[in-house]
């Protein structure tokens, strides 16, 4: 295997591993937030409208599926702010 080959080879091992390790942990965080976010159902604590809650459901739906747009057919960054 000839310097340059080896080099490319080890370049994208090292971007895979790279990938793993960040797609794990932002996923996680992801997960977690996600779990945070349904907390939020308990009606003991908190007073919402079920408009409300469609419209959370709606965002994030909407982020999932531009996600895996984005990996479809990779793009630059998306600017998306939720708000109620």
């Amino acid at each position: 295997m000839s310097a340059d080959t080896e080099k490319r080879a080890t370049n994208g091992t090292e971007k895979r591993d790279k990938f793993r390790q960040l797609a794990e942990n932002r996923t996680n965080n992801a997960l977690l937030a996600i779990g945070r976010i349904g907390n939020l159902s308990n009606r003991q604590l908190y007073e919402f409208e079920e408009t409300q809650v469609r419209k959370i459901i709606k965002a994030l739906k909407d982020a999932v599926g531009e996600v895996e747009t984005r990996f479809a057919s990779p793009k630059g960054k998306l600017d998306a702010r939720f708000k109620l």
